[in-house]
């Protein structure tokens, strides 16, 4: 349990350094999610940030699935990607560290901050994450907020082979009574309001501090409603719209990974599936935070799954 508080601690700390209001994540994790942050986190430090391919074996299971478009599945197609680099010493923390980070079921988040310029040089920041899945404790699937560059042209015809990214569907872990009260609040302001158009619902469920990490958007609920008040409002249905691949809330924290799918930049015949991510922290019964993995430069069009290709293989 001390080691969890010291993880909390150190980024609630990091929050505060940077500006962010800090957080509290209203969740005591099993042993069994401990054990699971550790090795995902001993993974990262030792294998992806100090680049010692070497020890994947310990870490990865032989089978690993890797829904990054960029890279095959598998642990042997990983070696190869990051055995091009050179090993370093490992460090004693992840460094850079997640600004947050749990673990719920079989997953562990990972919530990174990044810097980047705008086009006219003005550096702002944007969040990045990994959703990583453990089984029998090995990392077994991992997804995370990569798509393919360049940009493709618009007009592209819609794509009718899915080349990567398809993988068995993930099952989200059971919730606690409390926090699917979490997620049903947070899922008003993504299925209702979003999908749906229902911007007077914000009043409902956002507080009127409303802190928002998308730098493209504005704090508050007031500037949220501004943002958004344009969208088609249809009447709400309990099926979502676009249905996210996989929720996961931890404590007063809700995660979403929705598919998209995108035309394959060398060749807009085909389609890629990569991943958005959406995460909000709800607190006292209204959503009071949101990070997601927006730039100031946008991601591919989206285009519909191809007809006939099955979601998951």
């Amino acid at each position: 349990m001390r080691v969890v508080k010291l993880t909390v601690c150190a980024a609630l700390m990091a929050l505060t350094l940077n500006g962010t209001p800090a957080w509290a994540q209203a969740k005591t994790m099993t042993a069994q999610e401990q054990a699971n942050l550790k090795v995902v986190s001993d993974w990262w430090r030792e294998v992806l940030q100090a680049g010692h391919v070497e020890l994947a074996e310990k870490y990865m299971a032989e089978d690993y699935l890797q829904h990054n478009p960029g890279i095959n599945t598998g642990r042997a197609a990983f070696v190869t990607i990051f055995g091009r680099r050179a090993a370093r010493e490992i460090a004693p923390t992840l460094n850079p560290a997640p600004i947050i980070q749990f673990a719920k079921g079989d997953y562990v988040a990972f919530i990174w901050e990044r810097e980047a310029k705008d086009p006219m040089g003005n550096v702002y920041k944007y969040n990045f994450f990994d959703v990583v899945r453990v089984e029998n404790g090995k990392v077994q699937e991992h997804w995370d907020s990569v798509f393919k560059n360049p940009t493709p042209p618009a007009g592209q015809p819609v794509p009718g082979i899915v080349t990567q990214g398809l993988g068995p569907k993930p099952v989200a872990p059971k919730n606690t009574a409390d926090e699917q009260k979490v997620e049903d609040i947070a899922n008003i302001e993504f299925k209702d309001i979003l999908q749906y158009g229902h911007v007077e619902l914000a009043e409902k469920v956002m507080a009127p501090g409303y802190i928002q990490h998308n730098p493209n958007v504005p704090s508050g609920r007031d500037g949220f409603v501004n943002f958004f008040k344009g969208r088609p409002v249809e009447p709400i249905k309990k099926e979502w719209k676009d249905q996210p691949e996989l929720i996961i809330t931890s404590g007063n924290l809700t995660l979403y990974m929705m598919k998209r799918y995108s035309a394959e930049p060398s060749d807009p015949t085909k389609a890629y599936k990569w991943n958005w991510f959406d995460m909000v922290r709800v607190d006292n019964g209204m959503i009071q935070e949101h990070w997601d993995m927006a730039m100031k430069t946008p991601p591919p069009a989206s285009v519909p799954a191809p007809a006939g290709v099955k979601e998951y293989r």
